[in-house]
């Protein structure tokens, strides 16, 4: 930009209409994951390699699996 399109510059609210602002506020309000009714709490672990390279051998999915195995592990 030249410094007299700089200086003629108007912020977006001054410039766009207010529906464009309430439109955003709705996209920004639907916009990612929905909300998990039972969320996972992060922890660190540490664990045999081994065990680690099972999991991971059947690819993807692999920490929602292991997450399995210790649920059933723990009786729930």
């Amino acid at each position: 930009m030249t410094e007299a399109e700089l200086d003629n510059a108007r912020p977006a609210k001054d410039v766009l209409p207010a529906a464009f602002f309430k439109a955003m506020d709705e996209v920004r309000a639907t916009r990612g994951r929905p909300a998990l009714e039972n969320t996972k709490k992060q922890i660190t672990l540490r664990l045999d390699e081994d065990v680690v390279a099972r999991f991971r051998e059947g690819g993807k999915g692999w920490q929602g699996r292991m997450n399995a195995a210790l649920r059933k592990a723990a009786g729930l």
